[in-house]
């Protein structure tokens, strides 16, 4: 489990800094504080982390092998906090793991992502460490450098909003939607038209792939290029999606058409269970082949999509899935069926009377 500490900015004005303390009572690890601010942390009951006084955690500003030593042999836990500002600051680092800190923060005023890759290497698995981030999008990238991350954060704030965004990256469920299997009614081919292939900058698993359809009432899932063939090699960060009119989902709130979608966006990525997450977009190549329509139906609903006709195109079906040429009538594919009701560039209206055919 990712740990999160917030150390509360010493200019923030008294009434936000108990609201900061109050939130994270609930949602944090531990709160770095001095002073009056610790006992009053301390009387929520989340651990208390300061440089002196009454503490669970004892922070030492600077590496100190004579202080760490007592502290340890006291019995204490320990956090040092390290600016990372060249290679002998990484060096530092080790010393205190070597010493059975408990926490190493890492502050990393110049480059983000290369020092924390090499300390994350080098150190993961002796003591913790904790990356000293001042914002969400810092947190992000923090947990996420050399894939592993950093083992939690340390959020240097005066924004409550910040917190709770930050506690909803670390403490978050992996959203899922229910996926119904509908019933293929109809394939017909309709002649030649402008397709997308989505590059993500991601790798898919048999299963997954990304949500399209003609109307926002309806995607089918469309796998990635996962599976190998005699003619083509796999290709797992790619979406065969289809026609550039369809629907995708950029959240669950938000539908993109597939012709809007450039290198940088975010695009849903979703399996047949349903598991939801966000993928950024590698590259977009919009092609003229020979397309399809799908149409199936679920509860007397008709919904539809255009793919390209080729054999490497697959629905994500219940027991794995099936290339869009073999489909016939009586098949189930599975699907996303949401709320009746158009879209105003991209958000859904619920009272406005939009029909989509």
């Amino acid at each position: 489990m990712k740990e999160l500490w917030v150390k509360i900015d010493e200019s923030t004005p008294r009434n936000v800094k108990n609201n900061i303390l109050e939130l994270a009572a609930n949602v944090c690890d531990a709160v770095m504080v001095e002073g009056q601010d610790a006992e009053k942390a301390e009387k929520t009951g989340i651990n208390v982390a300061a440089s002196s006084g009454k503490c669970n955690i004892h922070v030492l500003d600077s590496f100190d092998e004579k202080k760490i030593t007592k502290l340890k042999n006291l019995g204490k836990l320990v956090a040092v906090r390290v600016t990372v500002r060249g290679r002998d600051d990484e060096e530092t680092t080790l010393k205190a793991a070597r010493l059975s800190v408990n926490y190493v923060i890492l502050d990393c005023p110049d480059w983000k992502v290369i020092p924390l890759e090499n300390i994350i290497a080098k150190n993961r698995g002796r003591s913790k460490l904790l990356a000293e981030v001042s914002h969400f999008d810092e947190a992000k990238l923090a947990l996420e450098a050399l894939e592993l991350g950093v083992d939690g954060v340390v959020l240097v704030t005066s924004d409550p909003s910040e917190l709770n965004k930050t506690a909803a990256l670390l403490r978050g469920q992996a959203p899922r939607i229910e996926l119904l299997p509908v019933k293929i009614v109809e394939v017909k081919q309709i002649g030649t038209g402008a397709r997308v292939c989505v590059d993500t900058c991601d790798l898919m698993k048999p299963g997954e792939g990304v949500l399209v359809g003609c109307q926002s009432a309806g995607f089918f899932l469309v796998e990635a290029e996962v599976h190998g063939n005699p003619y083509v090699e796999p290709r797992p960060f790619r979406v065969n999606a289809g026609s550039v009119s369809l629907y995708t989902l950029s959240s669950l709130s938000n539908t993109r058409y597939l012709s809007e979608l450039k290198a940088g966006d975010e695009i849903l990525i979703v399996d047949k269970e349903g598991n939801m997450r966000l993928a950024n977009v590698g590259r977009v190549k919009i092609e003229f082949r020979p397309l399809l329509l799908i149409e199936a139906e679920c509860s007397r609903r008709r919904i539809k999509t255009i793919v390209q006709n080729a054999e490497t195109i697959r629905l994500v079906t219940e027991n794995g899935s099936k290339s869009v040429t073999e489909l016939k009538g009586g098949d189930e594919v599975l699907a996303y069926l949401t709320e009746e009701g158009g879209r105003h560039f991209g958000l859904l209206v619920k009272d406005e009377t939009v029909i989509e055919r």
